[in-house]
């Protein structure tokens, strides 16, 4: 019987859709920073500790308490334009990225999912064992790029 949920550690322990989920906090960081770079928040993923630190503090608390970097003093600043998106949340795009890169690794873990090469994509994805592509790994995301922060 597989579990639904996902663990890495219990640095940081949080539910999302029904789902509990903990991570150590190193796996936390990377989810989160990656889950910024793939939303167009942040140009890449050269972060230094304290920019991680506050976007980790906004993924997992939902807000910056006390802004520790430039980074997190831009997104206090400009959290007017940047919190929302349209209609879509920023907050709630980071834990939906982390999250579902979660559950896809908890899925390679239970044998449901294969990571693959696309070659036309020129990118890893992920497909079921019997060689269709997944069809969450598909989904868009929305762009922050227009509000993305650049050092």
């Amino acid at each position: 019987m597989t579990q639904p949920n996902y663990s890495s550690g219990q640095d940081y322990v949080v539910e999302f859709l029904g789902y509990e989920f903990a991570f150590n906090a190193l796996d936390f960081e990377e989810r989160v920073v990656a889950a910024a770079v793939r939303l167009g928040l942040i140009p890449d993923n050269d972060l230094d500790d304290d920019e991680t630190a506050d976007l980790v503090e906004l993924a997992a608390d939902g807000r910056i308490e006390e802004a520790q970097s430039r980074l997190g003093t831009y997104l206090v600043r400009n959290w007017e334009r940047v919190g929302l998106v349209g209609s879509e949340s920023l907050v709630y795009w980071l834990r939906k990225l982390v999250f579902r890169g979660a559950w896809l690794d908890h899925r390679v873990k239970e044998g449901l999912l294969e990571v693959s090469w696309d070659d036309t994509q020129a990118e890893f994805g992920y497909r079921n064992p019997n060689g269709d592509r997944a069809l969450v790994d598909l989904a868009l995301v929305p762009s922050w790029h227009e509000v993305q922060y650049r050092p």
